[in-house]
């Protein structure tokens, strides 16, 4: 009779935790197409075929512009249709949390409505981008709104998954935190020089090099700050192994993202992939800063937790 009730709570155990686990597979999801998104957003742009549709929402008048494709039509194509998918998984997932919200965490409706509500202002800047011809201000403000509805989705998935932490990370929320920020603010020096050319326009005829020069020089105050996630992480003992696999990461993304940056300098913005990954390396950097912050942070209130209860008892 035992083993039976128990077998029934087993059962009603793992049915509470299917609206979880599907959330959080579904946002891991979108995290990974909004990934692909930004890099075919930067294939695009160093494509020169952020216009080849020169209609939106559809490309010349159609879903599918056969006649037309080519390279570049193609890329822009695919760019919306991978947008169009983003969002309307967006809305899946909030209306998801608000169905099940009984059996979820109380904040995660408003998170996945608040992640609804970047991508919808980021598909009114994609048509912007568009209708606008290319405006560098709304061009630099549609990555930025990207890395934003990115950052959202990793916290919501990181903050959804299993984890025991070992109150040992001390002020390391903090450091990552603002690694986050400073990788978030030189990836929008990097839009802008992107926006507007401005390598190109430097070299050719020294036009908007102070444009070029913030990004350059705007990378010791990210590339510190990383540095210190890594090297405080490797003196922080008894730090959780997945935080420790974060750091080095994070450090093994930024010599890449270093590396990158200066080979796309030196060969003025020739080598497509080359750019393209370069978005995609700093774009993964920030991510890693995000999960490793977050995670932190659930890490620093189980010690608190524990603290507390041991206070309460003695």
């Amino acid at each position: 009779m035992s083993e039976f009730v128990l077998e029934q709570q087993n059962e009603a155990a793992s049915v509470a935790l299917q609206p979880k686990d599907m959330i959080r597979r579904l946002v891991w999801k979108i995290c990974v197409a909004t990934l692909i998104l930004m890099a075919i957003g930067s294939a695009t742009r160093v494509m020169n075929a952020g216009l080849a549709c020169p209609d939106w929402p559809l490309c010349y008048g159609e879903l599918v512009p056969a006649k037309q494709m080519n390279l570049q039509v193609f890329l822009e194509w695919f760019h919306r249709l991978d947008a169009a998918l983003i969002g309307f998984s967006a809305i899946a997932l909030c209306g998801s949390s608000w169905w099940y919200r009984r059996s979820l965490p109380k904040w995660l409706p408003w998170a996945s409505t608040f992640a609804l509500f970047l991508i919808v202002f980021q598909g009114i800047l994609g048509g912007l981008t568009v209708t606008q011809l290319l405006r560098f201000d709304i061009v630099t403000a549609h990555l930025g709104m990207a890395l934003l509805f990115f950052t959202t989705l990793l916290i919501i998935g990181t903050s959804l998954i299993p984890y025991q932490g070992t109150g040992t990370v001390g002020k390391l929320p903090w450091v990552g935190l603002t690694a986050a920020i400073f990788v978030y603010l030189q990836s929008l020096l990097g839009a802008l020089v992107g926006s507007r050319w401005a390598l190109h326009q430097c070299f050719s005829g020294n036009q908007l090099c102070n444009v070029m020069y913030s990004h350059i020089f705007g990378l010791v105050p990210p590339t510190i700050a990383t540095l210190a996630v890594v090297l405080i992480s490797w003196r922080t003992p008894a730090l959780h192994p997945a935080l420790r696999k974060l750091a080095n990461l994070a450090g093994g993304l930024l010599i890449l993202q270093l590396l990158l940056g200066v080979a796309t300098f030196r060969l003025h913005l020739q080598v497509e992939p080359l750019t393209v990954s370069h978005q995609a390396i700093g774009a993964t950097l920030l991510g890693t800063l995000v999960v490793f912050t977050v995670l932190s942070l659930r890490d620093g209130l189980t010690s608190r937790e524990v603290q507390s209860s041991l206070t309460e008892k003695f």
